[in-house]
């Protein structure tokens, strides 16, 4: 039997800092990207739609396609090529 759930040990994790709390901007919430484009899994913990495990934080995707509001993100996981739905207020854009 399992104990505990997704977010389990996350409180120092997901926790905001007092600045950033508040409202969370549009602009954030419906950010586009583009197939191709890399990106950095940092969830927003205001929002539990569509955010990833917590073993993923800060993990590093490309971006495959568009799937409804939500973007299909390729992680690697080690040696493991892995695909995640993932809503845009739960990435940031990384500049290579």
């Amino acid at each position: 039997m399992r104990i505990g759930g997704s977010r389990r040990k996350t409180r120092r994790l997901m926790k905001k800092d007092v600045r950033s709390r508040g409202k969370i901007s549009l602009q954030r919430y419906f950010q586009p990207y583009k197939e191709g484009d890399i990106v950095c899994l940092v969830g927003e913990p205001a929002v539990q739609k569509g955010m990833f495990h917590s073993r993923y934080w800060g993990a590093r995707g490309v971006v495959q396609a568009k799937r409804g509001q939500c973007y299909e993100i390729a992680v690697m996981d080690r040696t493991l090529k892995k695909l995640f739905i993932i809503h845009p207020i739960h990435l940031r854009k990384l500049v290579v």
